[in-house]
């Protein structure tokens, strides 16, 4: 394998195979396509690849099925290539177990950056102990957060909320994800909770508030911590 890792692609249209596949490769990932959900399936379980790419346009399945079965037994990342553009078709692909998604016509850079991020979140986030980030320092097995090297004091819930997204940077987690995990399955509706808890741990770990730099809102859809100063 290239020391990049591998990336299964799973597109029904050959131009876009051959493009990523050719791409992709030149920036030393070893690439596997193939252009059924089926097919695809049956790629993650036998090649065990590092990072999925997944167009919801399939011949055989939808998109969002794939992601159903694919989650039913594995973590890998999956990126998806979508031209749904709506909010609530955004937060249902997160929710069903997506963990990026771009928006078609796209820019191979902006993917390539994604594809960064899914790697590094499966090789180093998932089970590190310690988050680093800029002037931020998260020690989760001590409940410990830092700022410039002095210790940033959080309620239960603010800590709650900022280990969650930290542990999965570069994600986008949906406010009814965040809500469910935090505040329990009853609690989706309640997202002016939310707002106001992002609101208060913004206040001590950003520059400006105001203007956030770590915690990134995706207007209608939830929020990402960034995993990778800006």
């Amino acid at each position: 394998m290239k020391a990049g890792g591998l990336i299964l692609v799973v597109d029904d249209e050959v131009q876009i195979r051959r493009f990523l596949k050719i791409s992709l490769e030149s920036c030393g990932y070893q690439v596997i396509v193939t252009e059924t959900g089926k097919d695809g399936v049956s790629l993650v379980a036998t090649e065990n690849p590092d990072v999925i790419i997944l167009d919801l346009g399939l011949p055989d399945m939808d998109g969002l099925d794939f992601v159903s079965r694919v989650r039913e037994w594995s973590k890998t990342p999956i990126i998806v290539l979508t031209v749904r553009d709506s909010e609530k078709d955004k937060v249902t692909l997160l929710n069903s177990g997506a963990d990026d998604y771009l928006t078609k016509p796209f820019g191979l850079n902006e993917l390539k950056a994604r594809i960064s991020v899914a790697f590094r979140h499966k090789n180093t986030l998932i089970n590190s102990a310690v988050f680093h980030l800029g002037r931020l320092y998260i020690d989760f097995s001590m409940r410990l957060v830092k700022m410039d090297d002095k210790q940033v004091k959080f309620t239960p819930k603010e800590y709650a909320v900022l280990s969650l997204l930290a542990r999965n940077a570069g994600k986008v987690l949906t406010q009814s994800y965040i809500l469910r995990e935090i505040w329990g399955p009853h609690s989706q509706e309640e997202s002016q909770y939310l707002r106001i808890y992002v609101m208060q741990i913004r206040r001590k770990i950003e520059i400006d508030s105001s203007n956030p730099l770590i915690i990134l809102t995706e207007p209608g859809v939830g929020y990402r911590f960034v995993s990778e100063e800006m």
